[in-house]
């Protein structure tokens, strides 16, 4: 039997049905909320994350995939409070997000550094999938790394290190993009001079442009695009996210989009408040309540959004790219 690993352990890949491939539990910065406590209310926002992932259970969604790593303030242990009171699977990554530097502690060890050796972050990686996280046996299930504007040094490090974790272990690999930059040709350039089959890629957030050839371009180098920012109109409308979902559906290409919203039960990174007044449209009810019905309106069948929702998702997370 085919299982996949989440908070609350192993899962069959049949039972994952529903799947939002990219969403958060919860995003922050761990040193802030060390040094100045009063900024949250942990026992607050846990409840909170309880109610809204029962609530996105409610809609019909069994799974999240969670693609918080280092840098985005991982904590697994806190996600299973949360999970232990919240019925819904909760897939989790290792990796490292960075849109510049890698963090001080590779500063001076590694490939190119003063001290130089082999590169830690791989070890890491590769025990987060294989024992799992921070002594609570949690497993990730996938890798995670970013690339915003350019290819920096520290990004590049990060994805080779990721690269390589997943040719020891299979693990498939999300990777933040940007669409107005176009660097999911350049993550798709780096994974492939690693040796690593795009189509273990989701690149992530390819749906906040309407230039669908560059969506088709990478959909045509093998990978999966993530259409995963539903309700974050500032970056592109929900009506044009639509239409572009539809049109590539009715190229045929179902088969390589991962929906989702990108959305967090929270996140530290805007005064409380300013996410509903910036996006009123983002959160976790956007695509079943809005999106799906908008779609089926445009004429995507039940079995594309079954592609898109269930299939693409249990295919990706099941393969094992291993050689």
């Amino acid at each position: 039997m085919t299982t996949v690993e989440t908070v609350r352990g192993p899962v069959a890949a049949d039972e994952l049905k529903t799947v939002l491939m990219h969403e958060h539990v919860f995003v922050l910065d761990e040193e802030m909320h060390r040094n100045y406590p009063e900024l949250w209310d942990e026992e607050l926002v846990v409840a909170e994350a309880v109610r809204k992932l029962n609530g996105l259970a409610a809609l019909g969604v069994s799974t999240i995939v969670d693609p918080t790593v280092i840098g985005l303030g991982r904590d697994v242990a806190r996600v299973a409070r949360v999970n232990a009171q919240a019925d819904i699977n909760i897939v989790v990554a290792t990796g490292l997000y960075t849109l510049g530097d890698v963090p001080l502690l590779f500063r001076y060890q590694g490939p190119g550094t003063l001290l130089g050796g082999e590169e830690p972050m791989v070890a890491m990686f590769v025990k987060d999938l294989t024992e799992g996280i921070a002594g609570t046996g949690i497993r990730a299930a996938f890798l995670k790394c970013a690339i915003e504007e350019s290819l920096t040094p520290g990004v590049e490090r990060v994805m080779r290190a990721v690269a390589r974790a997943h040719l020891l272990t299979g693990a498939p690999i999300i990777i933040h993009t940007s669409a107005a930059h176009q660097t999911g040709l350049v993550a798709q350039d780096v994974f492939r001079s690693e040796g690593v089959d795009p189509g273990a890629l989701v690149l992530a957030h390819s749906g906040d442009t309407d230039d669908l050839d560059y969506v088709r371009t990478l959909i045509d180098r093998g990978s999966y695009v993530g259409m995963d920012r539903f309700g974050l109109d500032p970056y592109l409308p929900a009506g044009q996210r639509v239409a572009n979902v539809a049109r590539l559906a009715g190229e045929g290409l179902a088969s390589r989009l991962m929906l989702s919203h990108d959305y967090s039960c929270h996140i530290d990174w805007f005064p409380p408040g300013a996410r509903e007044q910036i996006a009123p449209n983002w959160n976790f009810s956007c695509i079943h309540e809005q999106v799906l019905p908008a779609l089926r309106l445009a004429g995507v069948s039940e079995q594309q959004i079954t592609t898109m929702l269930t299939d693409n998702p249990r295919r990706f997370l099941t393969a094992s790219h291993l050689s």
